[in-house]
């Protein structure tokens, strides 16, 4: 009889180690799902900050000097924009001194 009970209790063991492995596993698996989720999410918040700041400091380059800048770098250096070049990239078409420029930023993979 005791031959039995020990094979049951060893089997009971392994079922159960299994289970927690599993159940870890799963856990973990959910967490780093969870962790790309909040970091899409975050890098899109930026990506409209970023579009909200450039159109900000174009808009305040039109006001006080009358036309807009001339570049991305002028508004660096002139108007204190700062963003993540290894995040995004930032198109500036410029068509005129007097003529809205044309911005597009894309996140980089």
């Amino acid at each position: 009889m005791n031959r039995f009970e020990s094979r049951k209790h060893s089997m009971h063991t392994v079922l159960r180690s299994t289970l927690l492995f599993l159940f870890l596993a799963f856990l973990i698996v959910f967490f780093i799902l969870a962790i790309n989720t909040v970091d899409q999410a975050t890098t899109a918040k930026q990506q409209e900050s970023l579009e909200g700041a450039l159109n900000r400091c174009v808009t305040q380059c039109y006001a006080i000097e009358g036309t807009y800048p001339p570049s991305l770098q002028y508004m660096k250096q002139h108007y204190g924009l700062t963003y993540d070049d290894s995040t995004f990239f930032v198109d500036y078409q410029t068509f005129g001194a007097n003529i809205m420029p044309d911005i597009t930023v894309i996140r980089k993979n």
